[in-house]
């Protein structure tokens, strides 16, 4: 009898998981950022797509570009991250995102002169937050959270999410 069941299980999840809905299951979504003021320019752009595994699950990559410059400081960021989304019930989702980052930062030292920092960063994000269908807002926390080479001011970091 478990046979029979066992056999049944995978022949229904063969059918729900074809290849051809594979497009069906992947949602775009990311996002954009802009901050300026005198002597301040931030941009960031953030594209990502997740594929729908389960109603409840879904895992993607995503992309990341960052460009500040201000009076006495520039910096261009850009890396990669991997997601994973679950939602224990539809308004709920808990999420777990690792971001490698290439920081390349140049500050002027009064007096003359200037310093070059040009490195991988690491951040493990886990976070959680309200579902609304395409919209998701929340809280996210850097368990790796380095104070000095962070392009983050916190560990903690609220969110808004969109995935179409």
């Amino acid at each position: 009898m478990l046979g029979i069941t066992h056999s049944a299980s995978a022949q229904q999840m063969n059918q729900n998981y074809n290849q051809s809905d594979f497009w069906q299951r992947v949602r775009f979504g990311g996002g954009l950022g802009i901050s300026f003021g005198d002597d301040f320019f931030s941009g960031s752009i953030s594209p990502s797509a997740i594929y729908q595994v389960t109603p409840q699950f879904a895992t993607g990559i995503g992309l990341d570009f960052t460009y500040t410059d201000a009076e006495y400081y520039n910096a261009f960021v850009y890396g990669a991250s991997a997601i994973a989304l679950f939602n224990p019930i539809r308004e709920i989702q808990l999420s777990a995102e690792f971001e490698q980052l290439r920081v390349n930062r140049d500050y002027d030292v009064i007096g003359g002169g200037s310093i070059t920092e040009d490195y991988w960063y690491p951040a493990l994000f886990l976070g959680a937050g309200y579902n609304t269908g395409p919209v998701t807002m929340g809280v996210r926390y850097d368990v790796l959270y380095d104070d000095d080479k962070s392009i983050y001011a916190s560990a903690f970091m609220p969110f808004v999410m969109f995935y179409f």
